[in-house]
């Protein structure tokens, strides 16, 4: 199985301010996409980042439990791999989907990522690499010790 890293470098993005003006700015092909459901995922531009294409999700906000938040979330991250092989994407990062001001529980969240991204790769796909960013060294506490636990 190809390796899951978590990784712990939390930071503001500089990639989603507001325009300057300049041509072939990700958030400027953002708002040409209309949008994105909860579960869904779309594709653009790496532009000014380490990346060539950014994949685009939208997590559930926490209501409880009780509005399907669990599968919104799987969704979420098992559609944003099968986008990232469409694509030819060799390797794939992910932030905690829906922790931050969403509101979900952090384990709770990160056990489901860590379900759907290790079933993915079970299938032999073509991503060789998934790296989890952590915002903070709480969030990094929870990934590593989820992994952990999945990897006995």
């Amino acid at each position: 199985m190809p390796p899951i890293i978590p990784f712990w470098g939390g930071r503001r993005c500089r990639w989603c301010d507001p325009p300057s003006g300049r041509a072939g700015c990700l958030l400027a092909e953002c708002v040409t996409l209309g949008g994105c459901n909860t579960g869904e995922t779309k594709i653009t531009g790496g532009y000014d980042l380490p990346s060539k294409r950014v994949i685009h999700t939208v997590g559930p906000v926490w209501d409880g439990g009780r509005a399907n938040e669990d599968a919104l979330l799987a969704d979420g991250y098992r559609n944003s791999l099968k986008l990232g092989e469409e694509n030819g994407l060799r390797m794939v990062a992910f932030p905690a989907i829906s922790t931050g001001v969403f509101g979900f529980p952090k384990e709770r969240a990160t056990r489901i990522a860590v379900r759907e991204v290790r079933a993915f790769l079970d299938q032999d796909v073509g991503v060789d690499q998934v790296i989890f960013v952590c915002f903070s060294e709480r969030d990094f506490g929870i990934y590593q010790r989820v992994l952990h636990m999945a990897s006995n």
